[in-house]
């Protein structure tokens, strides 16, 4: 999403402006996630669809961008099988696209064949981080901002360290500048990214700890919320803990990725740490933070993985009692060593999926539950998709509260009742503003 906020900002600064349908298009861009083989799939069925509407409109250009774009075999495919997309390039040269849509015109205009002629931009890796990029904001009042790029764990299930490329940090003077821009811009809310934000800083000249710059961050006037993702638990130290605890507009959330409850699975895995370790620091989040919500993403499926593996699962998601997780099944990413690993049945990984999620939800509406008529800080997101007279509000922990009121109210911090529980989410009702937001 922030990769795609920076693209329109530099579609706008070459002259477009955005369209409701790729009917009226004359660029559709594609940028695409290659986390897991539903994602690649529905890339692959949008760009299929764009073939008529091209047909139609022969002068409209489709280019297809990101993740996906960095697979070799990604590439040759769009290339042999969708003709007519007319440029690709990868997450490394992002900042490189209106270039490439220069050289599009440029080689239509000088007559090439418009079927025949394609531009393919894929970098292999980069040590680059550009700068002041323009950006289009989906939302007016927050923002994600990433503080670094790339991954250098390599658990064997992902993608990601091979599409992204190494761990770059971004220098914290450029990172909190960002921040002081926005606040002025009327953002309250900012979502600091990366694919291990623990690992922050570690490549810097003058090293910055990830706990000094979320310290900074959540001192800078105007910004009221602060969210962040994602840890990893091998690296999650005490230090961002006591950060959080001591600054009240740190978001009371935690994304903390399981993966998995058997210490073998996550040895499989790769993930450097244990069910024990995890465990213990979970323990700690809810001993220095008790009011802090804990998701996580569960991988169910893995190769290897035994009835005895989800037991241990299920075991940790009660121990934990997690207040919700992304839970998955497991997808094959060709190019990891995890797919060349032998693969569980479907009807075995099936079974495993659902008591895991069974685990999950019951606990989600326990800590969910809990909650009831207590007072809290929410911020107003949008217009209820249901009922246009409900506003739709998140809070702290990242739960979300339905309430009375009307668009005027998007952007700003309420505290609301927690009125009715509905597993996951709740209907309240506004107390007063809350100019602070905590």
């Amino acid at each position: 999403e922030a990769d795609t906020e920076a693209l329109l900002g530099l579609a706008a600064e070459c002259g477009y402006a955005a369209t409701d349908t790729a009917e009226n298009a004359d660029l559709v861009l594609v940028n695409t996630c290659a986390i897991r083989e539903h994602a690649e799939l529905k890339v692959f069925s949008k760009t299929g669809g764009l073939k008529k509407i091209k047909e139609k409109n022969p002068d409209m250009i489709v280019m297809l961008c990101g993740c996906m774009a960095q697979e070799p075999h990604v590439g040759e495919k769009i290339k042999k099988s969708y003709p007519y997309v007319d440029l690709i390039f990868g997450t490394h040269n992002l900042f490189c696209f209106p270039q490439y849509l220069c050289e599009v015109y440029e080689s239509k205009n000088g007559g090439f064949d418009p079927k025949g002629h394609k531009i393919t931009q894929i970098w292999d890796a980069t040590d680059e981080i550009v700068e002041d990029l323009p950006v289009e904001r989906k939302y007016s009042y927050k923002s994600g901002i990433n503080i670094m790029f790339g991954c250098d764990n390599y658990c064997t299930y992902c993608i990601v360290p091979y599409v992204r490329g190494h761990e770059r940090s971004r220098q914290p003077g450029d990172i909190i500048r960002e921040c002081e821009k926005l606040a002025a811009d009327g953002v309250v809310e900012v979502m600091l990214l990366g694919q291990n934000v623990n690992s922050y800083g570690r490549d810097l000249e003058t090293p910055c700890s990830f706990a000094e710059l979320l310290s900074a961050v959540a001192e800078v006037p105007g910004i009221k919320r602060v969210r962040f993702m994602t840890p990893h638990p091998k690296d999650m130290g005490r230090d961002v803990l006591e950060v959080i605890r001591d600054h009240p507009n740190i978001a009371r959330h935690i994304h903390f990725p399981l993966q998995s409850g058997s210490n073998e699975i996550l040895r499989r895995m790769n993930r450097r740490y244990t069910r024990e370790q995890f465990m213990e620091r979970a323990a700690e989040i809810r001993e220095l933070i008790p009011d802090a919500a804990i998701t996580t993403d569960i991988i169910a499926g893995f190769p290897g993985e035994t009835e005895k593996d989800v037991d241990d699962t299920v075991d940790v998601i009660e121990k934990v009692c997690f207040d919700n997780a992304y839970t998955f099944i497991y997808s094959p990413r060709k190019g990891t060593p995890a797919a060349a690993m032998e693969q569980v049945p479907k009807e075995e990984v099936q079974k495993g999926f659902d008591r895991i999620l069974a685990a999950v939800q019951e606990n989600a509406r326990k800590r969910a539950g809990a909650l009831a008529g207590r007072t809290m800080t929410a911020l107003a997101e949008e217009v209820n998709t249901q009922d246009p007279e409900y506003i739709t509000c998140r809070l702290s922990n990242n739960i979300i509260v339905h309430v009375r009121g009307d668009a005027s109210m998007i952007g700003h911090f309420y505290d609301v009742t927690l009125d009715e529980c509905r597993n996951f989410y709740y209907f309240g009702t506004v107390l007063c503003e809350n100019v602070k937001g905590y």
